[in-house]
């Protein structure tokens, strides 16, 4: 392996002041994760499914861009978005460079949304799920930290199938 592919790993966000700034500290930490896996991936491999399932880099981004629209345009603010598609199928017109400003632009979009909500109490404008249920900003907050988490633990893996590459 290159020292080009192998990355300095970081440690969480050192955030611990308020808890809506701890949530989204680590929010971000976790997205800046999944958009380091995929910068800098030829365009087949990071379209290259690593497992039986068809899951790659590029799917998880495009995955993850959807649940962002989801869940803070969407259900909390109430945005008349239209329904994100949670798939990880690629079509011929995503590209690399594509999906990733697609994907910062949707975090900077929520970030937005995030900021202007003054009590994480504060209930979604719609039920986002089959039971019905309104959710509160702070349940969306950790559900995407979650989310976001356990797709960058496999763009991890998949990015060293691709290329090698290991660390942040």
């Amino acid at each position: 392996m290159t020292e080009t592919q192998q990355r300095r790993d970081i440690g969480p966000p050192d955030s611990d002041s308020d808890e809506k700034s701890t949530l989204l500290a680590f929010l971000n930490y976790v997205r800046e994760a999944v958009a380091g896996k995929a910068q800098g991936l030829e365009d087949r491999q990071g379209r290259t499914p690593g497992v039986p399932s068809g899951t790659s880099v590029f799917g998880l981004v495009k995955h993850l861009t959807a649940a962002e629209l989801y869940w803070f345009a969407w259900a909390f603010e109430g945005a008349d978005v239209e329904h994100p598609d949670f798939s990880m199928d690629l079509s011929e017109g995503d590209s690399a460079d594509s999906l990733l400003a697609a994907y910062l632009s949707a975090i900077e979009r929520s970030n937005e949304i995030i900021e202007r909500c003054d009590d994480l109490r504060h209930p979604c404008a719609r039920a986002a799920d089959k039971a019905g249920t309104v959710r509160s900003m702070r349940w969306v907050l950790v559900h995407m930290i979650e989310e976001t988490a356990r797709h960058a633990g496999h763009a991890d893996i998949l990015r060293e199938q691709a290329d090698g590459s290991i660390g942040r």
